[in-house]
């Protein structure tokens, strides 16, 4: 368990928090890109415990600005996407993407005073479907060249949920590879034929390696008398897990990004290196989200649990998409989970890991130095081992080093 202080240090992630200062070291996902379309409306977004606006200028070049206009205040959210800039509607002020401020047309003719304010703005990269945004002081690191955003966009899926939580449940519960064998299971022959871990060990072995980016974590579960089925998710610094899901030739991701301190969205990107992936099929896993990105079974209407389909189909009542199961169990704990108060067990070793591992990194914030895996040079801007594994393998096979296939595969 953590003590309340560190529970507070991990969860609490306003401007000037540790965890907030440490997340604003690393470029986060803002929105997707279809929520801005070109000519699209200024979307307001809160980010980080802060409101913001994001709109696209003449150029379609994405900007994320201060809600509130930096005269008296107006929500630049309803303003006018006009001149280069977003225009605030109760004085005109217009604003580039970069926060200058390049008219005050209420103002004499000649004044100087629009070249004196710098509105609060934030840069902004898009790839691969989502619009990203650095929060943090100084000079951008770059954004890191994860596989998952360099595939050409028929090959990947991105889509993101709305969870009502603290961002740190969302992102444990996917460094958590026990739960598979429980929360997801479905009683039907086909869902047994496409879930490889129906009818494995319920108790696998769990070990934990550090890297450059994070940690790697394995769950080993025995699989007949000279095997063993390995499966490798890799938790991301600060607040992503990427693992095993979809197709074979790639991996799924979660990111998952605070709102505030007690809600988050949590971003999906799944992809494959090998060709296009069936767009269809993979949107009707993620099903059940309305307009809006929220779940349509949602705490306020306990998921829609059927506890007749509970003792027939599902382990949890909720139907068959897995993201639902996962909102009950992270939504459970409260708007922020209670640490002080669990009883973490072997099969915890890589949420205990990843805990430790951002606790350090908040170390080196609060020191002044950048935290693990921001990436400053091209050079270091690729990850050949940032590789999921999901198979059988022969007891005679070292499982820390088979793993290397895949990432010669990758290349």
């Amino acid at each position: 368990m953590l003590t309340s202080e560190e529970n507070e240090l991990l969860t609490r992630i306003a401007p000037g928090a540790p965890a907030g200062e440490l997340l604003r070291r690393y470029w986060q996902p803002a929105a997707l890109s279809e929520e801005l379309p070109p000519d699209g409306a200024p979307l307001p977004v809160r980010l980080l415990d802060e409101d913001l606006v994001l709109f696209r200028d003449a150029h379609g070049e994405p900007g994320l600005l201060g809600i509130h206009c930096s005269h008296r205040g107006a929500d630049l959210s309803y303003g006018r996407l006009e001149d280069g800039g977003l225009r605030c509607l109760y004085h005109g002020w217009l604003y580039d993407r970069t926060g200058r401020c390049l008219e005050q047309p209420g103002e004499p003719v000649g004044s100087t005073f629009h070249d004196r304010i710098r509105h609060p703005a934030y840069p902004c990269i898009e790839r691969a479907g989502v619009i990203f945004a650095y929060l943090g002081p100084g000079e951008p690191p770059l954004l890191p060249a994860y596989e998952f955003l360099t595939v050409p966009r028929e090959n990947r899926f991105v889509t993101k949920l709305f969870s009502d939580c603290n961002y740190l449940q969302g992102n444990e519960g996917n460094q958590d590879p026990v739960h598979l064998s429980f929360l997801h299971t479905i009683n039907t022959d086909s869902a047994r034929r496409s879930n490889p871990l129906q009818g494995r060990e319920r108790a696998p072995r769990i070990e934990c390696e550090t890297t450059e980016w994070g940690v790697r974590i394995y769950a080993i579960r025995g699989d007949g008398a000279d095997s063993r089925f390995v499966r490798i998710s890799n938790a991301i610094l600060p607040n992503l897990t990427c693992f095993a899901g979809g197709p074979s030739d790639g991996h799924s991701v979660n990111w998952h990004v605070p709102i505030d301190d007690t809600h988050h969205w949590k971003y999906t990107f799944i992809f494959r290196r090998g060709g296009p992936l069936d767009q269809q099929a993979t949107a009707a896993g993620r099903a059940g989200v309305d307009p809006g990105y929220h779940p349509t079974r949602s705490k306020a209407n306990r998921y829609l649990q059927d506890r007749e389909e509970q003792r027939t189909l599902t382990f949890t009542g909720m139907g068959t998409i897995f993201q639902i199961h996962d909102l009950c169990a992270t939504e459970g704990p409260g708007p922020i989970q209670d640490r002080t108060t669990e009883h973490l067990g072997a099969s915890d070793t890589g949420i205990i890991a990843t805990r430790k591992r951002l606790i350090s990194a908040i170390s080196d914030v609060q020191a002044g130095r950048d935290p693990p895996h921001v990436v400053r040079s091209p050079d270091d801007n690729r990850f050949p081992d940032l590789v999921t594994v999901a198979e059988v393998v022969s007891d005679g096979v070292d499982h820390h080093t088979f793993w290397k296939r895949a990432q010669l595969a990758a290349r």
